[in-house]
């Protein structure tokens, strides 16, 4: 395949066959939460020094530790966090994971109501808040007999209402999972796994979209096509050379840097037109 627009990083995947789709949220097509990481890392920093400067080592340490794990439910982020604060000593006796979850919402709930509070009904205001061409990509699946199911490691209920406030709800006929106290039921594994065993699906039946490495793993454990999406959520349409690193090393099948040409995207998904 040639396509300017697509990177094909696994020439072996099978396209053509997809009939259900999982998607990421936060930065795959949201960006209300772009930036997540500035809040994560100091806070997690923070706790660890007990608000005290802490060694370069350890805040390598911790942006390593939050970047490779992108993706996953925040509850277990902060589970890290809780064993780190224990393993250093610094801190005194840790919090739990969820008042470290509480600590990191509050947070980013800040600017996360203030890019929201943007919204004035419109459509272009709307996509403003998510990656360049996500609508339509979305509207082209399903256009093709595409069931799709979102799922993420953010809090079920802020995902939900955003989701509808974004007005993509509709297009999750298969449901939307976000994180639900310390379950792991709707982890991404675990939808992906449903979505497998319920629907008897061969691998290159499935498609799962994302821009970390979490799902991109999920998707190979299953043989499902990973399509990864390396977009700047500041810019909305170029890409984040440091997502794609994490992508490729996650071993994504395909990388694109958006959504723009999604309708063509779409027919080489799924092997038809709408």
């Amino acid at each position: 395949m040639n396509i300017p627009w697509l990177e094909v990083l696994n020439p072996r995947v099978r396209t053509g066959h997809v009939r259900f789709a999982l998607f990421d949220y936060d930065g795959t097509l949201s960006v209300v939460r772009r930036g997540w990481e500035g809040v994560m890392i100091p806070l997690m920093i923070e706790s660890i020094g007990g608000g005290k400067p802490v060694p370069a080592a350890v805040q390598a340490e911790v942006a390593e530790y939050v970047d490779r794990s992108t993706g996953i439910l925040t509850i277990k982020q902060m589970q890290w966090l809780a064993e780190a604060v224990r393993r250093y000593g610094w801190a005194g006796q840790p919090l739990s994971a969820m008042d470290y979850k509480q600590k990191y919402n509050e947070r980013l709930l800040r600017p996360m109501r203030a890019r929201l509070g943007t919204l004035d009904g419109s459509q272009a205001e709307r996509d403003r808040l998510m990656i360049a061409g996500a609508r339509g990509f979305l509207a082209a699946l399903v256009a093709r007999g595409v069931k799709l199911f979102l799922a993420s490691g953010s809090d079920h209920q802020f995902v939900a209402e955003e989701a509808d406030l974004l007005q993509i709800s509709p297009y999750f006929e298969g449901g939307i999972y976000g994180a639900r106290g310390a379950s792991e039921t709707d982890s991404k594994e675990a939808v992906i796994g449903r979505i497998v065993s319920e629907n008897g699906l061969s691998g290159e039946e499935l498609l799962v979209v994302g821009d970390g490495p979490v799902e991109i793993r999920c998707a190979k454990q299953v043989g499902a096509v990973s399509l990864g999406v390396t977009t700047d959520e500041d810019t909305r349409n170029t890409q984040n050379p440091h997502k794609r690193a994490r992508l490729v090393a996650a071993g994504a099948d395909l990388l694109v840097t958006h959504f723009g040409s999604g309708s063509e995207l779409a027919d080489l998904l799924c092997g038809q037109t709408a």
